[in-house]
C-alpha cells in the first residue's frame, strides 16, 4: 500500500467515526445555516452608474506597468503597444504614469515622454480611455505633470496625495492648485500616498468635490476601506469610488457602489472588463464568481513568487506577446532612489513558471480569442 494510499485510508476511517457522532449536530448546523443565508445571500444585482458625467470614467482602469530595454532605458515602444493591448482587450482605460510600480525610480523627462507616448497612441484606440497620472513631491512638481496633461487632453487626469504633505491643509492647497489648471476633464484623487504622505479624510475629498465640479472621483484604498467608501457613497457630491488594493475586495465593494477598478494587472485587461460587463448586467453570477474566483487564485502568486508588483505578471505580459522581457529598475537601500539605475532581470525556476501557467490555463475560457499582435 502507497503512502497516499495509507493517508487517504486513515483520514477515511477517521471522517466516518467523527461523521457519525456528528449526524445531529451537523443536521441542526445545516438547518441553522440555510433560515439564515436565505435573508442574507448578496445578490448581484448590476452596477448603477451614479452620474452621467463623464461616462467613459467608469470601469476598470488598469496600470500600465512600464517597459524598459535591456539597458534599462525605458521602452517607449513597447509603452504604445502595452496600450495598444489594452485597448484589444476592450478595457474602458488605461493608467499612466501612477501606482507603485517603481515610477518614482523614472525621470522627469521619462515621464512626461512617456505620457506623450500614450497620448499619440490613444489617438487610435478604439475602446480604451486614457488617464494621466498627475503628481509629484511637491505642489510645485505636480504642476509640471498636470500642465503636461492638459496640452495632451487625456479623458481624466488621477492624483496622489503629494509625498511632502503632512497636513490636510497641505493636501487641500496641493489638490486645488491642480484645479486651477485642470477644468475640463474628470480629476480622480488616489488616496493612498507614499514616503509618510498623508491621507486625505473623506470630509476634505468631499470638500473638493462640492469646490470643483470635475473632482469627486476617487480611488479608494485607504483604512478602513469599506467605512471610507461608504462615507464618500453617502454624499451627493461624489461622482464616482473606484476599487484598488489589487482588485481583492473590488466584488464586494461593486455591490456597496464602487463603479470600476484601478489596478496595476494590465495583463488580465480583457478579463477585468468582462468582470465589469457582468458587474454592468448581472446576468450571470455564476460567471462572475467563477472569473473572479480564477483571477483571485492568479494573484495569490505574489506570495509565492519573486518580484512585487513587477513579479509573475511580467512574465505574462511576454508570454502574451506585449513585453519584450522582464526588466526593471529597483530601489537602493531602505527603499531610496539610487543616483544611478539599479537594473536587473527577473528570472524565474522551471517550478515557479510551471506553476504561473498551470494556474493561467483556468483563465483560458475567459480570454479573447485570437492572439495579441502588437
Amino acid at each position: 500500500m502507497s503512502q497516499i494510499d495509507r493517508i487517504n485510508r486513515r483520514s477515511m476511517l477517521k471522517t466516518s467515526v467523527v461523521g457519525v457522532s456528528s449526524v445531529a449536530a451537523g443536521s441542526f448546523a445545516t438547518l441553522a445555516i440555510s433560515a439564515d443565508t436565505s435573508k442574507t445571500t448578496a445578490a448581484q444585482d448590476p452596477v448603477k452608474l451614479r452620474s452621467g458625467d463623464y461616462p467613459r470614467f467608469r470601469g476598470p482602469f488598469p496600470i500600465l506597468s512600464t517597459p524598459y530595454t535591456e539597458s534599462g532605458a525605458v521602452d517607449f515602444e513597447v509603452l504604445a503597444r502595452s496600450a495598444r493591448f489594452v485597448d484589444w482587450c476592450e478595457s474602458p482605460g488605461m493608467i499612466w504614469p501612477q501606482s507603485n510600480d517603481s515610477i518614482d525610480l523614472l525621470t522627469r523627462d521619462e515621464k512626461l515622454e512617456g505620457m506623450e507616448t500614450l497620448a499619440r497612441a490613444a489617438r487610435d484606440l478604439k475602446t480604451t480611455a486614457l488617464c494621466l497620472g498627475v503628481q509629484g513631491e511637491d505642489t510645485d512638481d505636480m504642476l509640471v505633470y498636470a500642465r503636461h496633461a492638459k496640452k495632451l487632453s487625456p479623458t481624466a487626469v488621477i492624483s496622489r496625495p503629494p509625498d511632502t504633505g503632512k497636513t490636510q491643509d497641505d493636501l487641500r492647497g496641493y489638490w486645488r492648485a491642480l484645479a486651477e489648471v485642470i477644468t475640463d476633464r474628470p480629476v480622480m484623487i488616489q488616496t493612498h500616498g507614499r514616503r509618510g504622505a498623508a491621507t486625505p479624510t473623506t470630509a476634505l475629498l468631499i470638500e473638493l468635490a462640492k469646490e470643483f465640479p470635475n473632482f469627486g472621483y476617487v480611488k479608494e484604498e485607504s483604512s478602513p476601506v469599506i467605512p471610507r467608501i461608504r462615507a464618500l457613497l453617502a454624499s451627493p457630491s461624489i461622482r464616482s469610488v473606484f476599487s484598488a488594493r489589487g482588485a481583492y475586495g473590488w466584488l464586494y465593494e461593486s455591490r456597496i457602489g464602487t463603479e470600476g477598478l484601478v489596478t496595476e494587472r494590465s495583463v488580465y485587461a480583457d478579463i477585468l472588463a468582462k468582470i465589469w460587463m457582468q458587474m454592468r448586467s448581472g446576468s450571470d453570477p455564476g460567471m462572475l464568481k467563477d472569473m473572479y474566483g480564477k483571477l483571485t487564485l492568479m494573484w495569490n502568486l505574489q506570495t509565492t513568487h519573486p518580484g512585487n508588483l513587477r513579479g509573475y505578471s511580467l512574465h505574462l505580459l511576454k508570454m502574451r506577446g506585449v513585453f519584450r522581457n522582464m526588466i526593471s529598475r529597483e530601489y537602493g537601500p531602505g527603499g531610496s532612489i539610487p543616483a544611478k539605475p539599479i537594473v536587473r532581470n527577473l528570472r524565474f525556476s522551471k517550478e515557479e513558471v510551471a506553476e504561473i501557467e498551470w494556474r493561467w490555463l483556468s483563465l483560458k475560457p475567459y480570454l479573447k480569442p485570437g492572439t495579441f499582435d502588437g
